[in-house]
């Protein structure tokens, strides 16, 4: 049986008025500073928290109106998060101008100041529409900690770009198991060494946050030791939440010299096997194409194709040792395991891709699915409002949109969410759509005419399972230079290439 640990939270429920702020302002002040932060760090997360407390007190309730707020102060780790809940009046901040700071202010409109200020003083910042439930904000910010850049001495740096360590030839012993919290910064130095500055994910970087990710058990690392008590390489199954029964196999990076001793297959078969305190029903992976190598070590565990996302990663992406360039954005092969037997499940696939989903679902051995058409075949909302869910990833310039609700608003939205992310210069938008809901049976090719196209399908997703669509932002994809492993997966890029509304236009 297994346990979900409690979360450090303490919540504040006062009125949407602004004679209460100073109440807000003070329990925000003393839980910062009572989860480590001092200085300018402290200032910056009250100020970030003024701007958005006070924008709700000002405008999101008529006079007449008595509601209130709550805001959540949550200890996330090596950080805090703050939640400012309320159910005001709809609100898209992202509608308001951008603004830029400039030498005379007076000259100026500050439309967008009050959001500008947030995201300099946080580290993130992102705005949630839940429907009915009303809107969030969320604020986060990390303790200061040490970059990898502050532990390697020059002359490791400088010896790292000029004499790289060569493979060693022949096998040798080693051991794999749970890191030690001593060990986090030889994970940072590794993916310092495989990838410099260009992996997708800056916690990497911080052997601070490694340490806490892992007492925390949102992240379950694996490194593998020599007898000498020297560190090879390291994987990771990391929870996308605490509430998600899927953790994504990531994180993979082995010493040059270390490489093809067969670290990935071990690294990966502890992960799958050791103890863990959440609930773990599958597990999956996002693999580079432009080579296979971590295609073909996934593959030997029974991890299953199941969709190829286009352009996720920018082809700015450094692979040292490894050979090729990257001659444009990245995709990656999307791929899943069940490690326990699925429940069966009525899921309504629209019918112009009920083929191909029902071969994905048969290779990651869920075959016990109904797949059903929708009793009413006209559109009819339960809902007037939608609950989605936007995730910017800033590193690699792409998103995802999470459709948890449908509305009768959910093509407007999704549309003003498409184009929001367009005047961004967002590369690639994923969007998550629920297939066990009938309106994705029925919805599916409008969001085509918007431009998405198939993409594949992840199980027990933030969404439950979902088919994956995909929007491209004046990306061109070379679908030749896209390399794979599997048949199954040559299949999935020529059925997405036979589909890609850009070609279709060429």
């Amino acid at each position: 049986m297994t346990t979900r640990q409690k979360k450090d939270v303490l919540k504040l429920s006062i009125p949407g008025k602004l004679p209460y702020f100073p109440i807000a302002r003070l329990f925000v002040q003393e839980t910062a500073g009572m989860f480590g932060f001092e200085g300018d760090d402290l200032y910056k997360i009250v100020l970030a928290m003024e701007e958005a407390v006070t924008n709700v007190m000002k405008h999101a309730f008529e006079d007449d109106e008595h509601d209130t707020i709550d805001i959540l102060c949550e200890r996330v780790p090596l950080g805090m998060k703050i939640i400012i809940r309320e159910k005001g009046i709809p609100f898209d901040p992202e509608q308001l101008p951008e603004y830029t700071p400039a030498v005379d202010l007076e000259s100026i409109s500050t439309s967008g100041m009050g959001i500008f200020l947030m995201r300099e003083s946080m580290d993130e910042v992102s705005f949630h529409n839940l429907g009915m439930d009303g809107k969030e904000t969320h604020l986060v910010k990390y303790l200061p900690v040490k970059n990898i850049e502050e532990y390697l001495t020059g002359e490791e740096m400088k010896q790292e770009k000029v004499a790289p360590a060569e493979p060693i030839k022949g096998k040798i012993d080693y051991d794999v198991r749970r890191m030690n919290h001593s060990e986090a910064i030889e994970i940072s130095r590794c993916a310092y060494k495989s990838h410099g500055y260009t992996f997708f994910d800056d916690h990497i970087y911080y052997p601070d946050r490694l340490i806490e990710l892992n007492k925390s058990e949102q992240m379950i690392s694996a490194v593998a030791i020599t007898r000498e008590n020297v560190f090879m390489g390291h994987a990771a199954l990391m929870y996308p939440s605490p509430k998600d029964r899927i953790a994504e196999l990531t994180f993979i990076f082995v010493n040059r010299e270390y490489r093809g001793q067969g670290c990935m297959v071990k690294l990966s078969d502890f992960l799958f096997n050791c103890p863990k305190i959440y609930t773990l029903d599958g597990i999956y992976v996002y693999s580079v194409t432009n080579h296979e190598f971590t295609q073909r070590g996934v593959r030997g565990f029974g991890i299953h194709d199941c969709g190829l996302l286009l352009a996720s990663s920018p082809e700015t992406w450094v692979f040292k040792g490894i050979a090729g360039e990257n001659p444009q954005r990245i995709s990656v092969a999307l791929s899943f395991k069940y490690l326990s037997k699925p429940e069966p499940l009525k899921l309504y696939p629209p019918p112009h891709h009920l083929d191909m989903i029902r071969i994905l679902y048969d290779h990651i051995a869920a075959r016990d699915h109904c797949f059903s058409t929708p009793e009413n075949p006209e559109t009819a909302f339960s809902n007037e409002t939608a609950v989605i869910g936007t995730e910017l990833m800033t590193t690699e310039n792409c998103a995802e949109i999470h459709v948890f609700r449908y509305g009768a608003n959910i093509l407007r939205e999704t549309k003003k969410i498409v184009r929001d992310l367009c005047l961004k210069h967002v590369a690639a938008i994923q969007l998550f759509l629920p297939l066990q809901d009938p309106m994705t049976y029925l919805l599916t090719e409008e969001f085509e005419s918007m431009g998405f196209f198939f993409s594949g399908i992840l199980p027990m997703s933030r969404v439950g399972d979902s088919l994956i669509l995909q929007y491209l932002n004046n990306v061109v994809i070379d679908y030749d230079k896209i390399v794979l492993h599997t048949a199954l997966a040559k299949e999935i890029r020529e059925y997405i290439r036979s589909r890609d509304p850009y070609l279709a236009l060429c």
